[in-house]
Order: C-alpha cells, then structure tokens, then sequence
C-alpha cells in the first residue's frame, strides 16, 4: 500500500472514531493489523502525519492526535517567500496583499461588537506600543498581541489560527530579509485609528483605516533587497 494511502487511512479513522486533539491513536501493533501495512510502512505515515500536526508522537508513551494547528502552513508559506524572494520575485509584497485582503474584510464586521474587556486590553496595548515608541521601536509581539486580541472578537478559531499563521509568515521573512526604515509613531497613530473606528462602530472607517495601514507598510517594502538584517525584535508594523 503506498505511503499517501496509509496517511489518509489513519486521517479517516481520526474522524470516523471522532478523536479530538489529544486523543490516543491506537497502539503500533493494533495500526499493523488494522492497515495490513509493515511496522516500517506505519512509522513512516506516522511520522509524515506528525510533521503536518496531525498525529503527536510521543516516544514511549505512544502516539496521540495531534494539535492540528495551522502552524505548518506558516512554515511553508514564510519558506515559499523567502525561496521566491531570493529568485528576484516580489514575494513579500504578495504575502502583504493576502493578509490585508483577509483583515480589511473582517474589521468591518468587529466594529461596534467589541466585548469592553477586549477593548481595555486593545487601549492598554496601545498604551505599550507608544511606550516602546518613545524607546525607539515598537516590538514586534506588542504589535502580534494587538492583531490577535482585536480579531478575537470575531469568536472563530480558524479565522484566528490563519490570520496567525500569515503574521508569523509574513514576520518571520520580514525580520531576516528587510532592515526596512520605520516611524514607530506611525505606527502607533495606525492602530490608534484602527482601534477608535472599530469602538465607534464605524465599518467603513475601519476598513480605511486597515488599508490605510497596510499601504504604509507596502510603500515601506518599495525597492528592498535580499539583504539581511540583524535587527530581529522590532515590528514592520
């Protein structure tokens, strides 16, 4: 039986048994049996399932459903970029334009519907990026924690997990390729808009205020080079 075969037979008895992240899968042994497959034909789905995130194996206590996060795809698309990069391609551009599309059409449905424990602690990261601003930088995981709180709100796990997945992409290229110049009081005046069009429940405010912001970062982007910097803690954004 080929090895694709073996990992959709394990990936449908996930869902057919309704095993949740977690789980145990059955032994080595029961799996031999159950797929008429090899000992090493078995380790070697195991194994292709465990670096998708679909099967945890835990070495002397067995193998478990995994978290089945999206964080695979991040790795693959911060890879994609930077191979294509390298070629000459405008590749982090393009990864800028699908995480705009994917923001500026869901702010519009966060404003005004902000829970008010969301909206403190969306003032009270603003409050540490202009901090880090008059030290000089706003880091990059004050920036993450302002994105990833505000599209909270949106109560859709996938729809957070992906957004992740395409900052981290995004982020992960950015930091080793680009020594981009950056105001980070423009940053702070960004989010600071982003945040009162959302709590005054003004849609198209918001979406005017996310391409607003990603426009700045794109013309930030204009002309950079396969050049690697060694500033790895401050945000593009």
């Amino acid at each position: 039986m080929a090895a694709r075969d073996l990992q959709e037979r394990i990936k449908k008895l996930i869902v057919d048994r309704r095993l949740a992240s977690g789980a145990p899968l059955p032994t080595e042994p029961e799996l031999m049996e159950f797929l008429g497959a090899s000992r090493n034909s078995v380790r070697e789905a195991l194994k292709a399932l465990q670096a998708m995130g679909i099967v945890e194996i835990r070495h002397g206590f067995g193998t478990y459903v995994g978290p089945m996060s999206l964080a695979p795809m991040a790795e693959g698309l911060a890879f994609r970029t930077l191979a294509a990069h390298h070629r000459g391609e405008d590749s982090l551009r393009q990864l800028l334009d699908l995480r705009e599309t994917m923001e500026t059409g869901l702010v519009s449905r966060l404003a005004g519907r902000l829970p008010g424990a969301d909206l403190v602690e969306l003032e009270s990261l603003l409050i540490r990026m202009e901090q880090e601003a008059a030290d000089g930088a706003v880091l990059a995981e004050t920036d993450r924690a302002f994105h990833a709180t505000l599209y909270r709100g949106l109560d859709n796990v996938l729809l957070s997990e992906a957004l992740e997945a395409f900052w981290d992409a995004f982020h992960q290229v950015q930091r080793d390729l680009a020594d981009v110049p950056r105001d980070p009081r423009v940053t702070c005046r960004q989010h600071r808009e982003i945040l009162e069009a959302v709590r005054s429940g003004d849609s198209l405010r918001a979406e005017e205020a996310v391409r607003d912001h990603f426009g700045t970062i794109r013309s930030r982007l204009s002309g950079t080079g396969p050049q690697v910097t060694h500033s790895r803690h401050n945000a593009l954004v």
